[in-house]
């Protein structure tokens, strides 16, 4: 028996569960060394359980230089040492399994890292056959100093980097739509797709209950490599043979019982193209990033959450709804900005929010998204409110994307600072000197602070989560909008209300039969602004 058989079988289980993403680094230091571990993950199992999670999303945990928070992957089937080993990842994935709580973890079929063997055998000799399972190409132009497309990263900058052959020369260029240490792989060639295969059923026979899978619209490229973009036939997003990889996952998958989830990063604006991932013989679920990056405002979160359910009615599968991942500026400091929506493009130093709005207005958030039907994710930290940490040193700056962006994008290290557990100790409790520097006043938040407060973020997801679990009707009622004016979104499921106020001034609730929850205390039986409720009608 493999760890995730001893959780009651469901086979559906995904259609709406409350997810809890991991970023190891940064969530709890077990061996005192300032980096979050599998250790430090297993001490935290209560404080998940208590949550009220089903299942946890690990971002990778596999061997890697961590060029790009371990997005860049040397060996699948090894634990990086920084956090851990596979026998003690197994012993997680069974302790979390006792308590009733999935695992899933994260695939990136799009590239692999510089270190990875196959990469290096093709940097050590031009002739090697493992250049065929990258794209390596001759440069354009007389001497081939030019890449071989115009294309660029999503990182920023060029996407192509040119090679030195052992002689000294110059050689070919290699593809990498993110860093230049996350060189693609060539999803054409057989011995990549076996290859996945084999990682997938590696993991599934550990017990983990399903993968995420990294940029999920990108593996796929035109052969041709065309020189420009061309939208309409775009040559390394969303190509059409992208689903040929997914359907042969998703035959892993089923081959297993209970039957594995596969759940997909899909950025995708078209709802046409969005739901081919989610047919019967692909993935279960996608991840909502319109719903993520929406900006506080009535109308326009109405406008997605329709769109969304609109666009999985036709399907299987169910919506995924979430506030905020290890990519994205949190939400409590998002939502107190002018703009309070998201976009990569757009971030910049010296953003002013409101902080205390934004928090107000995340609480909110969370009694939003979590009524909505289908799944629910929530990144770590979030229960406890925490902002975006905005002022780190440069210095401490790990990411990527700031560096590629010429210095002006912070990056995404603000939502990725080491979680506060206890105030009273160093680090707030999360052991040893953490990797990212905690601001002042981190300790404010930390989780046995807040679970001695009733009004606490944590309290208020950890009551929200288990009336969640508790009412049948937002396991299995459809949404019904309900009559609202332009500054409240209010929709019903089965005989549970959920109002929420977007406005500035206190709205009257609705005649109902009991309060459930409020993610603010009510304004002489009125709803104050920027708040949400449940209500028993």
């Amino acid at each position: 028996m493999v760890a995730g058989d001893r959780i009651a079988p469901h086979e559906a289980w995904w259609r709406d569960a409350v997810v809890y993403e991991i970023y190891v680094r940064s969530f709890a230091d077990g061996d005192g060394d300032g980096t979050g571990d599998l250790a430090g993950v297993r001490s935290r199992l209560d404080h998940l359980s208590d949550l009220g999670v089903d299942a946890l999303w690990f971002t990778p945990w596999y061997l890697s230089p961590l060029a790009d928070g371990g997005y860049d992957v040397q060996d699948y089937r090894a634990i990086d040492p920084a956090f851990g080993d596979l026998v003690e990842a197994e012993v997680l994935i069974a302790e979390a399994a006792e308590r009733g709580i999935r695992t899933i973890v994260d695939i990136v079929p799009n590239h692999v890292s510089s270190e990875h063997p196959w990469f290096r055998a093709a940097l050590a000799d031009p002739s090697a056959p493992e250049r065929a399972l990258f794209w390596f190409r001759p440069g354009r132009g007389e001497n081939g100093d030019l890449p071989p497309t115009e294309w660029t990263s999503s990182f920023g900058g060029p996407a192509w980097t040119r090679t030195t052959d052992p002689d000294g020369s110059p050689g070919q260029w290699y593809l990498h739509l993110f860093a230049p240490e996350q060189p693609d792989l060539d999803w054409g060639n057989p011995a990549v797709q076996r290859e996945h295969a084999d990682v997938l059923r590696f993991w599934f026979d550990r017990g983990v209950a399903g993968i995420r899978i990294d940029s999920a619209a990108f593996p796929a490229k035109d052969p041709a490599l065309p020189v420009t973009i061309d939208a309409d036939a775009h040559p390394h997003l969303d190509r059409d043979e992208v689903h040929e990889i997914y359907r042969e996952w998703r035959a892993i998958a089923d081959e297993y019982s209970p039957p594995r989830m596969l759940v997909g990063e899909v950025w995708l604006a078209d709802d046409e193209r969005f739901v081919r991932y989610l047919r019967d013989d692909e993935m279960h679920g996608a991840f909502n990033f319109e719903f993520m990056v929406t900006p506080w405002d009535a109308a326009a979160l109405r406008s997605s959450i329709q769109r969304t359910v609109t666009a999985h009615a036709s399907i299987s599968a169910s919506p995924t709804w979430a506030l905020g991942n290890h990519d994205v500026t949190r939400a409590a400091t998002r939502y107190g900005r002018a703009d309070s929506s998201f976009s990569f493009d757009a971030k910049r130093f010296g953003t002013e929010t409101d902080a205390a709005l934004g928090l107000r207005r995340a609480r909110a958030a969370a009694l939003l998204a979590a009524a909505l039907p289908g799944s629910l994710y929530i990144y770590q930290g979030d229960e406890l409110g925490l902002p975006e940490v905005e002022d780190l040193p440069l210095h401490a700056l790990r990411d990527p994307m700031h560096e590629r962006s010429g210095g002006v994008d912070p990056g995404r290290d603000g939502c990725r600072i080491p979680l506060p557990w206890t105030a009273s100790e160093p680090a707030s409790g999360f052991g040893g000197d953490p990797w990212l520097p905690q601001p002042d006043g981190w300790s404010e938040l930390a989780v046995d602070r807040q679970l001695a407060d009733p009004l606490s973020t944590l309290a208020l997801y950890r009551s929200l989560l288990r009336i969640r679990r508790a009412e049948a009707a937002l396991h299995d009622a459809p949404l019904e909008w309900m009559p609202s004016d332009a500054h409240t979104i209010a929709f019903r499921r089965g005989d549970l209300l959920c109002l929420t106020n977007f406005g500035s001034e206190s709205v009257a609730l609705p005649l109902h039969h009991r309060l459930l929850i409020s993610s603010a205390p009510l304004d002489g039986g009125r709803l104050p602004g920027d708040c949400a409720a449940w209500l028993r009608l």
